[in-house]
């Protein structure tokens, strides 16, 4: 047997093991390397029962995974000239007026350095659903507390919430935010069960987030009740939370990615593009949100090392979620202990991970850089 089959038939066992210490419930994953998979699997079950075993085909809540088809849009956006990366989001959006938050930049804001604080809600007890009224709270409700470019600080919500506005106030089509991202990327690259908001027909293979305590606020919708009902409504537009999507899909707009903007020969970035979102543009800053995990944690503090939109795995030991065997210009992103996905360009390799049973966010950093470190050891 080949050294790497054996490091992936490793990679399973350690993931069943995880699965029986009651870690998380279960996994769909995928890996490749130069496009080629070579590992492809769904592991344990749905929720904690264990009456559903996860299919390869099951769909799950991505969480902030959204957030990086919106950076997605945002880039090919600059590419047609719709605005660029020094616009001043004021100029796009003239009601985001108010010193130091009118300052920033796109720039600012796709890189976590737009200066606003990091809230999960711009205003308490919302419904988290319609992008105009995440749009008009978020104006009215989150301020700048420091000059753009002086932070990282990592955005669940507004900075994306802003973004998204801006596609749709620039779209050419005047299309709704729903429509332009299956227009403009899903459609376009084959990802047939993904969507924004939970799509009808998706709703049988869908993996409801269990969120075992860990996620600090409601996900609220005005059509279904319950506390995170909203990754269970199909007429959601949330650029930040809101698509759903499975392991295949999302490991196809990775691989779009890992070929620097192109697949099967929808083209949706240049390759200029992509080798400028996998810089790190944030210095020696540290992500103030996660700064406060990794003290909590007791770990030494990493740099932030956020790409355009894209968090890039740098230089340096220290705990991360692609673990310590990535190259610097390793890049992806993550979303609420559960979906993660990245791209190696020195490795060559995509890695796909959508999980059930929500981890907090310390346990989940470890348990992804440990999956990724396995992954990368058996790519000889």
């Amino acid at each position: 047997m080949k050294i790497w089959q054996e490091r992936l038939d490793h990679l399973k066992r350690v993931i069943e093991a995880d699965i029986a210490n009651d870690d998380y419930f279960g996994v769909v994953l995928r890996v490749a390397r130069g496009g080629t998979i070579v590992f492809d699997e769904a592991i344990g079950h749905a929720y904690a029962g264990g009456e559903r075993p996860l299919q390869k085909d099951d769909v799950f809540s991505l969480f902030s995974v959204t957030k990086a088809f919106t950076n997605v849009l945002i880039m090919r956006a600059i590419e047609e000239g719709r605005f660029q990366l020094t616009t001043k989001v004021k100029d796009i959006l003239p009601e985001f007026t108010g010193k130091p938050r009118e300052d920033a930049t796109f720039f600012h804001l796709i890189t976590h350095q737009a200066g606003m604080p990091g809230v999960w809600s711009p205003k308490p007890g919302m419904f988290l659903d319609r992008l105009q009224e995440l749009f008009d709270e978020s104006i009215a409700h989150v301020h700048g507390t420091s000059q753009p470019g002086e932070k990282s600080d990592y955005s669940p919500l507004v900075n994306h919430v802003l973004m998204g506005m801006a596609l749709v106030r620039t779209d050419p089509k005047g299309r709704n935010y729903q429509t332009l991202l299956y227009e403009d990327l899903f459609a376009p690259l084959g990802m047939d069960s993904t969507s924004m908001g939970l799509r009808p027909d998706l709703d049988a293979r869908h993996v409801r987030p269990d969120m075992r305590g860990t996620v600090p606020i409601k996900h609220l919708s005005r059509n279904i009740e319950g506390d995170h009902a909203l990754f269970e409504d199909p007429e959601v537009e949330a650029p930040h939370v809101g698509c759903a999507s499975t392991c295949g899909d999302l490991w196809r707009f990775a691989e779009m990615l890992r070929r620097e903007g192109e697949l099967d020969g929808a083209r949706i970035l240049s390759p200029r593009m992509v080798r400028l979102a996998r810089k790190v543009h944030t210095g020696d800053k540290p992500n103030e949100l996660y700064k406060g995990v990794a003290l909590r944690a007791g770990w030494q503090v990493p740099p932030a090392n956020q790409g355009l939109g894209f968090q890039v795995r740098g230089s340096g030991v220290f705990q991360h979620l692609f673990g310590q065997l990535a190259s610097p210009e390793t890049f992806g992103n993550y979303g609420a202990g559960s979906t993660m996905f990245w791209i190696d360009p020195e490795a060559d390799v995509t890695f796909s991970f959508l999980s059930a049973g929500v981890m907090p966010q310390a346990a989940n950093i470890e348990r992804c850089g440990k999956l990724s470190d396995i992954a990368l050891s058996a790519m000889l």
